[in-house]
Order: structure tokens, then C-alpha cells, then sequence
């Protein structure tokens, strides 16, 4: 079965369509895979680019806000009266009314809820007129590294009460009156935190991906909590340091891009975004998995429907070639039942296809009819081989008749000459037995005792001619009994053995046995004749061995009854049948025959 026609188309078919096809689904699904990441990437890299624009408007309009309060007259009537010791404390307090009127309208009429506060050296915090505010981490980050952004915070120096419980963020300028070009104090506009911190929230890679506004220290500028980030931030942030770049001014280049990190065995993407003007950085964090789960899936799909197309091409395939090979090797298990002679199986096993609607289907035909046709002939020729045989047959036995019963015509005609009246009825009525039976036709087949019988009666008449110098001994073993011989066989080479041996000699003796043995019948003719040399044996070993049954009839001198013997046994067991033929001149012969041992 392993070189089977079917073997090789299945390793064809898996060769031509199997590899293939795998290899173009493995191709089609890493080139879609990397599309598709490289597509998640840069929406991942757009959305924090989006969120960084939004930040960076913020952070302008708070820089232009606070310019334009620093520029603005009013605020600049008030610093001079601050400056002036001679004016007047009406003028004073008019000029610090009329700068909260105007940073209440910057609170009042901005959306993003916008608020200013002023800080003087002297006087303290323009809402609350106290200095408490040097105390607070965003003014001491202000006086000692020039942090003008601040990180989330309270700031109670508010115009009113609302504002100063709400977390915000600020943006810090030096209050310079600008007619002596002196740092009077600080200018601080805050704006909400919840500004720039729900934007960001909203923001989702995967199921628990994240983003961050962290300063150049890694700390989160809008006070998030980094629970389960926070060692993933910090080697973020180490990873990052590697290649961050800085310009002359100590401020860092903007850059974007993602890379990848691994905590605790697992792989996590992080998407950056550099903020220069404020020292930030956004950094969103992401388990590499669930970014790519609909990749995954998508992934899983392809392969999904990749492996039952590949299903279909198999089952497809394989029933082609099952289409193909059943019928071919059904067909050559018939050719081995013809070649084995066996028709009618042959036959049965001949595959059912509709002629004519492939080439399958025509040579399974054409072989079918062929098989018919042969069986016809075969059938034919045997039957008529047949009956030839079975002519053949009958004339060698016919043959027998008129020369056995020439010869005991003689026998009787010797003992009427000799007066031997009573001998002449007992050898008439052998000779009337043995007419019985030589005349009874229907069977080709007898027992074996019986063939005896008809011997007997033979060596009686033969025994009222020779009298004394006749010997005869016949020994039949119990087994033989059982058996059935060809008719006629056992008295030809008798009738030789009796004629050759008193040609030798004054006595013939002949000894007959009949034994069955490992299932097969031997009988065994014996004289102490003339004998044959060893060119006649020969001949008669050929002769049986290439028996030509219908030159026996027409042969001619001696050794006519052995040869018809020979050619009888041959006719009927072909070439089960065996003789020995054991002689040499002047020192007698011994036939032997195997005939397979048959009861029916």
C-alpha cells in the first residue's frame, strides 16, 4: 500500500497543494499581521500625537494668557502705584481692584476654567495678600530650577472659594514692570487639571493599556496613580534615557515613537511622545498581548478558515484520486484472479463505473468485456478438450477388447483341441464374467477389488493354458480396498508380464500389488521376463511424459498395451500421474504407477 497508485497521488497532491498553499497562508497571514501591527502602532502613536497637540495648544494659550496680563495696563498701573511711595492708599487699592476685575473676566469668559493669580515680592499674593505661597513646592521648584510648568496641586490663592479645592496645574512668568524692567514677583496661571487629565483617561490601548503625563524626573505631572505601572514606567523611562536627546538650552528634543520592555517575563509596548517646551513626556503603556488581541484573533480566523479549505482541498483530493484508484485497483485484483484462472471472482470483483464518461471507465469496461469473452472462450475450449479426451478415452479402451479377447480365443480354442471339455465351460464363463465387466461402460472408474477380480478371472483362463509354469501372487493391502483406479489398466501388463516371462523361461511368475500410501494409490506389476534395455524405457518415459494419445492408436509392435496403460493414466490425471519402470535384459521388469488416491 505504501507504493500504491493512491500513495502517490495523496504525497502529489500534498506536495503540489499542501506546501503551497501553507506556505501562501503563512505569507499572506505574517505580511496582514505586520500591516495590521504596523497600522496598530501608528494608531496608537496618532492618538498620543493628537493628545500632545491638544497639550501643546493648552500650554500656548497659557503662555499668551499670561503675557497679555503681564503686558496689560492695568497690571501695570498697579505695579507702578505698588513702586510709588507718594500715591495715595485710595489709589492704591483703586488700581488693585481695577487687576482683579480684569483676571476675574480671564476666569469668567475662558471655558477650559482658566484662572490667574498674581505674586508680589512685597505685598504677597494678589487674592490673599499673604506670603504662605513660598512655601509651596511649585514656587520652591520655581526659585531653585526654573520650573515653569507645574505638577498638579491646591492653590488657595484663588479668586474664590470653588477654585481653590479643585487640583490644578500652572504656568509660571517672572512679573516684571516693564518700566524699569524689574522682577517684582510672579505671574501664575492655573488652569484645571481634570483638563488635560480626562482627555488622557479616555484614552484606551487593549483592556488596561494607559497613558501617562510624566516630567523629565518620571514623576506624573496630573497626579496619577501608577498602581501595577509603576515599575514598567520607571524602565520605560530608564529605556528611554538611553536615547532621549537634549538641546543647548537643557530642553528636550521632540521625539515620538514606541519600544518594548519586559516586566516580569512579560512583553509590554511603550508609545512616547516628548513635550520640549515643558519637559514632559507622554507615555502610554500597554500589555503587548492585549494590543494585539484583535491581531490575534484576526490571526486565529485566517488560520481557521485557512485550515478548512485546507480540509476541503484534502477531502476534494483525496476523493479524486479514490475516483481514480478504486476502480484501478479493483481492476488489478481481477487481472490477478484472471491470471490465476479464477474467472467468476475475477469477475465479482470488477469495479461498477458508467462506461464512457471517463477513460477510468472505458478501460474497466473494455477489460470486463475481455474478462467475459476470455471466460467464453476458455470455457469453451475446455469443454471441447474435453469431450476429445474423453473420445480419445473410449477408442484406447476399445482398443484393449478386441486384443484381449483375440488372445483367449486362442486359449480356448487350444483346450477344445485338447478335449478339455470342463476346462472349456470354466473358462467360457470366466470369459463370460469378464465380458460383463468390460462391456459395462458407464464408468471410466472402478474399485479396486474389482479390477482384482476381473485379474483373477483373466490369470484362471491363462492359468488353464500354462498350467504349472504360471506363478502368480497378488497382494492388495486393506487401505487400497477403499480406493478407485481407471478400468483396465491392471490386465495389459499383466498379459505382458505372462507373455515376456515364459519367453524368458519355463516359468512366469508375476507378482501384483495394489497399497495406498501418504494419499496416493501404487500398483506394482513384477516379472521375471525377457526385461526391456534401457532405450526402450526411455522411449516410454518420453512418450509419457509428452503423451500424444492419438498416435497410440495407430502404433504399431511391441509394448501396444503398455503404452496405452501409459496414455490412459496420463489422459486422466495429467500430470499427477507417475510411472517407475525398473528392467534390463534377461533379468525381468517392474512397473510401478502412482495414481492419486481417489473414493469418488
Amino acid at each position: 500500500m505504501l507504493y500504491s497508485l493512491r500513495s502517490r497521488l495523496m504525497v502529489a497532491f500534498s506536495i503540489l497543494l499542501i506546501f503551497p498553499f501553507v506556505s501562501l497562508v503563512y505569507i499572506l497571514t505574517s505580511a496582514s499581521a505586520n500591516l495590521i501591527k504596523n497600522s496598530l502602532e501608528i494608531s496608537a502613536s496618532q492618538t498620543i500625537e493628537q493628545y500632545a497637540s491638544h497639550v501643546t495648544t493648552l500650554m500656548k494659550q497659557l503662555e499668551d494668557i499670561g503675557n497679555q496680563v503681564l503686558g496689560s495696563s492695568i497690571t501695570q498701573t498697579w505695579l507702578a502705584d505698588l513702586r510709588n511711595s507718594e500715591a495715595l492708599e485710595r489709589e492704591e487699592l483703586l488700581a488693585k481692584r481695577r487687576v482683579r476685575d480684569f483676571l476675574s473676566s480671564y476666569a469668567v469668559n475662558n471655558s477650559n476654567g482658566i484662572s490667574i493669580s498674581l505674586f508680589n515680592t512685597a505685598k504677597g499674593g494678589l487674592w490673599k495678600q499673604d506670603r504662605t505661597y513660598e512655601q509651596q513646592p511649585w514656587f520652591l521648584d520655581y526659585k531653585e530650577q526654573n520650573v515653569k510648568w507645574t505638577g498638579s496641586h491646591l492653590d488657595e490663592d484663588q479668586p474664590d472659594e470653588s477654585m481653590r479645592n479643585r487640583s490644578v496645574n500652572g504656568y509660571l512668568l517672572p512679573l516684571v514692570e516693564l518700566q524699569t524692567l524689574t522682577s517684582v514677583g510672579i505671574v501664575k496661571v492655573n488652569y484645571p487639571t481634570s483638563v488635560l487629565r480626562d482627555p488622557l483617561e479616555r484614552i484606551h490601548f487593549g483592556e488596561t493599556g494607559r497613558v501617562f503625563l510624566l516630567d523629565i524626573d518620571g514623576q506624573s505631572v496630573l497626579g496619577q496613580q501608577f498602581t501595577g505601572v509603576e515599575a514598567i514606567l520607571q524602565e520605560g523611562i530608564s529605556e528611554l534615557g538611553k536615547f532621549r536627546k537634549t538641546n543647548q538650552a537643557g530642553k528636550l528634543e521632540r521625539e515620538n515613537g514606541v519600544f518594548a520592555v519586559r516586566n516580569q517575563g512579560k512583553p509590554y509596548l511603550v508609545f512616547y511622545e516628548e513635550l520640549p517646551d515643558q519637559n514632559w513626556t507622554i507615555m502610554g503603556v500597554v500589555p503587548e498581548r492585549e494590543l494585539y488581541a484583535k491581531l490575534n484573533r484576526i490571526k486565529e480566523t485566517m488560520l481557521l478558515v485557512s485550515g478548512i479549505l485546507l480540509v476541503i482541498v484534502l477531502v476534494v483530493a483525496f476523493g479524486l484520486s479514490k475516483s481514480v484508484t478504486n476502480p484501478l485497483t479493483r481492476m488489478a485484483r481481477s487481472m490477478k484472479l484472471v491470471k490465476r484462472g479464477e474467472f467468476d471472482e475475477a469477475i465479482k470483483q470488477m469495479p461498477n463505473t458508467q462506461r464512457g464518461h471517463s477513460e477510468i471507465g472505458y478501460v474497466t469496461g473494455a477489460f470486463g468485456q475481455m474478462t467475459h469473452r476470455l471466460k467464453y472462450l476458455i470455457e469453451t475450449e475446455y469443454e471441447t478438450n474435453l469431450r476429445r479426451k474423453n473420445a480419445e478415452y473410449k477408442a484406447l479402451l476399445l482398443q484393449i477388447n478386441p486384443h484381449f479377447f483375440n488372445n483367449t480365443l486362442e486359449i480356448i480354442s487350444g483346450l477344445a483341441a485338447m478335449k478339455r471339455n470342463d476346462l472349456v465351460m470354466d473358462a467360457t464363463e470366466s470369459l463370460g464374467q469378464m465380458m460383463r465387466y468390460s462391456l459395462d461402460l458407464s464408468s471410466d472408474q472402478v474399485w479396486v477389488p474389482e479390477e482384482l477380480d476381473y485379474i483373477r478371472d483373466y490369470l484362471f483362463i491363462l492359468k488353464l493354458r500354462y498350467d504349472d509354469r504360471l506363478q502368480v501372487r497378488i497382494e492388495e493391502a486393506p487401505g487400497a480396498r477403499e480406493l478407485k483406479m481407471p478400468k483396465f489398466i491392471l490386465q495389459p501388463l499383466v498379459e505382458n508380464a505372462v507373455k515376456y516371462s515364459l519367453e524368458n523361461g519355463e516359468k512366469a511368475i508375476v507378482e501384483l500389488g495394489a497399497e495406498a500410501r501418504d494419499g496416493w494409490l501404487y500398483l506394482t506389476i513384477s516379472d521375471n521376463g525377457i526385461g526391456m534395455n534401457g532405450e526402450l524405457a526411455a522411449e516410454l518415459q518420453r512418450g509419457l511424459s509428452g503423451a500424444d494419445t492419438t498416435a497410440i492408436l495407430h502404433t504399431e509392435g511391441n509394448s501396444i498395451g503398455l503404452r496405452n496403460v501409459l496414455a490412459r493414466c496420463r489422459v486422466q490425471y495429467g500430470d499427477a500421474f507417475e510411472v517407475h519402470i525398473a528392467s534390463s535384459p534377461d533379468s525381468g521388469t517392474t512397473i510401478t504407477m502412482r495414481l492419486p488416491a481417489s473414493r469418488s
